[in-house]
């Protein structure tokens, strides 16, 4: 059963503010969804054709080098930009 304090975890551990008034219903949904996945994993497969639903391969194209647009270009409408690259403000 998942606890109050468990899901204060998470959300600390995800950087999510939870209300005090939404913490009952977190936890009661929280609880829901394991209990659920638990359901799923007990579930008795007999077939390993689930293995490869999907028999597709990947097709990868060779890199072709192209002609790009110059840096002065594209750094022209920059907000900001130093020694030829883009200037952002650090987030977080």
């Amino acid at each position: 059963m998942v606890t109050h304090e468990d899901v204060l975890k998470i959300a600390r551990l995800s950087k999510l503010q939870i209300r005090e008034d939404e913490l009952e219903a977190f936890t009661k949904d929280m609880d829901e969804i394991i209990n659920f996945a638990n359901t799923i994993n007990q579930a008795a497969v007999e077939s390993s054709d689930f293995d490869h639903i999907n028999r597709l391969e990947n097709v990868f194209r060779e890199d072709v080098v192209e002609p790009s647009l110059p840096s002065e270009e594209i750094l022209r409408n920059a907000e900001s930009q130093e020694d030829g690259y883009f200037l952002v403000k650090k987030r977080g």
